[in-house]
């Protein structure tokens, strides 16, 4: 529990200073200035007194109990007072000290002192290296900011000194409250999981937000957030995607793979809502901070300019939201009320001369409405608009309704006033239409993830003894690469079908299997050396006869051998061949911070080129499984366009379920591709697999 870091009765400021100037002198006078009301006492070798409080020489010297320890003493002697604070029984310690890991190697070695020195102490440990905390219900400003928050419902945490300084700022000039705020500093300890799973049962906080550029423990992220996501919304900055965890991969799903896709994966599968950038969090913030979500994605757009009203409305069908139109009734009301030349459909427009009363007759009628479960309110101030009174009939309206109201009162200047009192009162304001509907459609996507209903995933019946056994043999053979035989044996076992096949070693071999197998075939190098057998010239199709089936085999030995010579080549594999359907890739790659990851995309020689494929993390429930099918672009391709049949979509579903469980039961597996797999209008088969263990 980390009550004892937010709801301390006592604090002790380790390093407190009387220099103005430093760390140490800015804590004690936050704790004092800002109005905490528990103990708080300044420990220095000097003794004396700083802001009518006394200055004990050591934390030993103090008699009372000491809940929460502040460190800001150089680095080299931050271990020794940790140990201090343990033998004091504080429940918690931040240290704000700089000097370790973002410092070098030695200071890496000093943080992993202090982790270790935390975890045997049983103590709390925020930071090192970082800005501190502030609890705006007890008035707690535990930090070296010059700045408190104003109080509301928001919680903050950040990976990121300067970020969180920048988050105070905004939330003092747009008067948006918050509960608690975090600096992470190093997570030497505590990290961005901890946090979310306090959060998410701490009454003051509404809307968490956070960024972070890594994860500790992913499987644990994923668990703590997917349960805070049920009760609350997470909204996160993610960055350094395109660095972390980069690697080269010798499958296809591993080389699509990455942190980025990886951070994506868990962000869909938790309900996580990510922000792009520090103005999109902003954004995102204020319209959360409202505290409504809508039960639908409904919406009507109401506005005193077709020009703005255009943009709001292509946004919103961009977006995914529902515009329906008014109904009768209600257009026969409203046109004895407005002007003629009142558009009385959605986008509602009340003309540029519009007064409050105009935008008031219209909020009356729409605002319980049952065809509309949130309301977009658009002003362009002109010479005769008043802002500050149709701010005041929007607000008016906002009371009587639990559906979210936002505005978007274009402008600066001249509205500047009406968006302070449409803030003060909770309805979220952006300046520009589109940026509106962009972040209602967040509070639209939250509401949907909050009724989503998850299928379990399925298990089947399956021959894990034989897998297990295929396995363990490769690795004792020293080899890391199942063979051919061994991935179509141990995929078989887990309920897969292959077409029909023959290995042959000599041109009149080809010939004869080749016609007992039945024309046409397919003829592929066997080589345990070479993994892309289209690339090397590997691969024959539509081999429909005896002549054919000997040129074949003699144009893919030679081939083979010329252009990668060092090979060994063993032979050649005959298929029968597989026709009709639609070519699709299934695959398992490894994230070092989630673990394995599923992948589903189109299949075929241009996965890499197209990219067209969706990740989740491993286990997957038959909702993930389902949802990833449908997030690829070539998805109505399955479906069937043009009186085309649609293939078996359960097939595919069964087949992702499969690999689940085999990844389940085998974890050692670290790349695994089945590419392509045909999905036929009934059924599927693999055509081509490969399968590597860790350690290869």
């Amino acid at each position: 529990m980390l009550n004892t870091l937010f709801e301390p009765a006592s604090i002790a400021v380790i390093g407190a200073s009387h220099n103005p100037s430093k760390v140490g002198y800015a804590l004690v006078d936050n704790l004092t200035k800002f109005g905490f009301k528990g103990n708080i006492y300044p420990v220095n070798p000097s003794g004396g007194s700083l802001k009518g409080l006394k200055v004990y020489p050591s934390l030993e010297e103090i008699k009372d109990e000491v809940q929460l320890a502040l460190i800001a003493v150089p680095a080299p002697g931050v271990p020794s007072v940790l140990r201090d604070c343990i033998r004091k029984k504080a429940g918690s310690a931040i240290v704000v000290s700089a000097g370790f890991k973002e410092s070098g190697s030695e200071g890496a070695l000093l943080e992993q002192q202090l982790k270790e020195i935390a975890v045997k102490g049983k103590i709390n440990l925020l930071g090192p290296n970082c800005l501190g905390i502030m609890n705006t219900g007890n008035n707690m400003n535990a930090t070296f900011s010059k700045w408190m928050l104003p109080k509301g419902g928001i919680s903050f945490f950040s990976q990121s000194g300067a970020l969180g300084i920048a988050v105070l700022d905004w939330a003092i000039g747009s008067g948006i409250g918050f509960s608690k705020f975090i600096s992470l500093g190093n997570k030497a300890a505590l990290d961005e999981t901890d946090f979310i799973r306090y959060l998410m049962n701490d009454e003051e906080t509404k809307v968490i937000l956070g960024y972070i550029e890594d994860v500790k423990d992913g499987k644990t992220f994923i668990k703590v957030a997917k349960q805070c996501t049920s009760k609350k919304p997470v909204i996160l900055i993610k960055s350094g995607g395109t660095q972390a965890g980069a690697r080269a991969a010798s499958s296809h799903t591993g080389a699509l793979a990455g942190s980025e896709t990886a951070f994506k994966a868990a962000f869909r599968q938790t309900g996580i809502i990510r922000a792009m950038g520090v103005e999109e969090l902003f954004d995102i913030a204020k319209i959360f901070s409202g505290g409504k979500i809508p039960s639908s994605d409904r919406i009507i757009i109401i506005t005193n300019a077709g020009g703005p009203g255009i943009i709001a409305t292509d946004e919103a069908e961009n977006s995914g939201l529902a515009l329906p139109i008014l109904n009768k009734a209600s257009i026969k009301k409203l046109s004895g009320k407005l002007p003629r030349n009142a558009s009385l459909y959605n986008p509602v427009d009340v003309l540029g001369d519009a007064t409050p009363e105009r935008y008031g007759v219209v909020l009356d009628e729409v605002i319980n409405s049952r065809d509309f479960d949130g309301l977009i309110v658009i002003l362009t101030p002109q010479a005769m608009t008043d802002t500050a009174g149709t701010a005041g009939n929007i607000i008016s309206a906002s009371k009587k309704t639990a559906k979210p109201v936002v505005t978007s009162f274009m402008g600066m200047e001249s509205v500047k006033d009406a968006v302070k009192q449409l803030g003060r009162s909770g309805i979220p304001n952006y300046p520009y239409p589109e940026d509106a509907i962009r972040s209602y459609k967040m509070l639209v996507d939250f509401s949907r993830w909050k009724k989503r209903k998850t299928q379990k995933g399925k298990t089947y019946a399956v021959n894990k003894d034989v897998a297990g056994r295929i396995i363990k043999g490769t690795v004792m053979k020293g080899r890391f690469s199942l063979g051919e035989e061994e991935v179509r044996d141990c995929l078989g076992a887990y309920g897969f079908i292959f077409p029909l096949r023959s290995f042959v070693s000599d041109k009149l071999a080809a010939e004869t299997k080749s016609a007992k197998i039945g024309y046409p075939v397919v003829m592929k190098v066997s080589s345990p050396d070479i993994l892309h057998k289209t690339d090397v010239g590997g691969v024959k199709t539509g081999i429909k006869d005896r002549k054919e089936a000997g040129n074949a085999f003699m144009e893919i030995t030679t081939g083979v051998k010329r252009r990668v010579p060092n090979a060994l080549i063993m032979g050649v594999n005959i298929y029968q061949t597989v026709s009709g359907g639609k070519e699709v890739v299934l695959g398992i790659s490894y994230d070092r911070t989630f673990g394995h990851m599923l992948m589903f995309g189109l299949g075929g020689i241009y996965v890499e080129a197209l990219r067209d494929v969706s990740f989740r993390i491993i286990p997957v429930t038959e909702t993930d499984i389902r949802e990833m099918t449908r997030e690829i672009r070539s998805y109505n391709l399955l479906k069937g366009i043009r009186g085309e049949a649609p293939v078996d979509l359960e097939a595919i579903v069964e087949s992702l379920q499969r690999l689940n469980q085999l990844i389940t039961d085998f974890p050692e597996i670290q790349e695994l591709d089945i590419n392509p797999l045909v999905v036929k209008t009934k059924g599927a088969i693999a055509l081509d697999a490969r399968i590597i263990i860790h350690g290869g």
